[in-house]
């Protein structure tokens, strides 16, 4: 591997780098991303997916599993050693990882298919509850997630780490006009509301589904309820008034697996 040891915050590389770790344009504009952690950057390769540089930082070396990923890394790996402070200063968590892995934003390996399963996010703004929605859509077998303009970043480090892996599972539509997709979709979308007579689990979720989330404050749209065709609501006979967005989530996608089991 061809190793470059960086001690100065002036230094070109480090501060490239945490333009990419503090802001979503530079994110956006490069096209890149950073996955913090082993267990993103495994999922990751195993996958198929090409890690551009590594970055590690000195006590992160030293590790056991980093050192042997390390040791096994092709002589054409590009390593980017960082002092420990440095490397704090790159970690979204207050206990750094130890090691990142910048990567190329993936694409979506499929357009979008207005007759298969998908999750409409709206305006979710919480990067860990977007994370978390990413993995229980991964987990249910939803493929393509779209992503409101307003929503947190899909590619930022926290919703990375909230996603666990999912993102690489998934095909990721930012910036879509949720509405614009709704009235060409030819299967049932769905969006949950308090107030909703029909309950989830009365209801037929057998069909290709296009279920809307909401943000954590406001809910969804007006004008994106509206485009929906089902309004669905969670029985709660606890005394919670809601669940956060990923809660509900977690609930409306596995009741539709649970119909779906054979």
């Amino acid at each position: 591997m061809s190793l470059k040891h960086i001690v100065s915050r002036e230094n070109p590389r480090f501060k490239a780098l945490k333009k990419l770790c503090q802001s979503g344009r530079e994110r956006r504009r490069e096209g890149l991303a950073l996955l913090d952690g082993m267990h993103l950057i495994e999922v990751f390769a195993a996958r198929g997916g090409a890690i551009e540089s590594l970055i590690v930082s000195d006590s992160g070396a030293l590790r056991g599993e980093i050192a042997g990923y390390l040791a096994a890394l092709p002589p054409t790996a590009e390593v980017l050693q960082f002092a420990d402070p440095l490397f704090a200063d790159l970690a979204a968590v207050d206990t750094p990882s130890g090691i990142m892995a910048l990567i190329g934003q993936p694409r979506p390996a499929h357009m979008l298919d207005q007759e298969a399963d998908a999750v409409l996010l709206d305006g979710v703004q919480d990067p860990g509850n977007v994370g978390s929605i990413l993995r229980s859509a991964a987990a249910a077998g939803f493929r393509q997630v779209l992503l409101s303009a307003d929503c947190a970043q899909v590619w930022s480090p926290k919703t990375l780490r909230a996603g666990m892996g999912a993102h690489f599972a998934l095909d990721l539509f930012e910036s879509s006009d949720l509405c614009a997709f709704l009235a060409g979709y030819r299967g049932v979308s769905l969006v949950t509301a308090p107030a909703a007579s029909a309950s989830l689990f009365a209801t037929d979720l057998r069909r290709p589904l296009a279920w809307i989330f909401g943000s954590e404050g406001a809910g969804v749209r007006p004008e994106t309820v509206a485009a929906a065709q089902l309004q669905l609501s969670i029985p709660m006979p606890g005394s919670a008034e809601s669940l956060n967005a990923a809660a509900a989530a977690a609930v409306c996608l596995f009741e539709t697996v649970r119909q779906r089991l054979p």
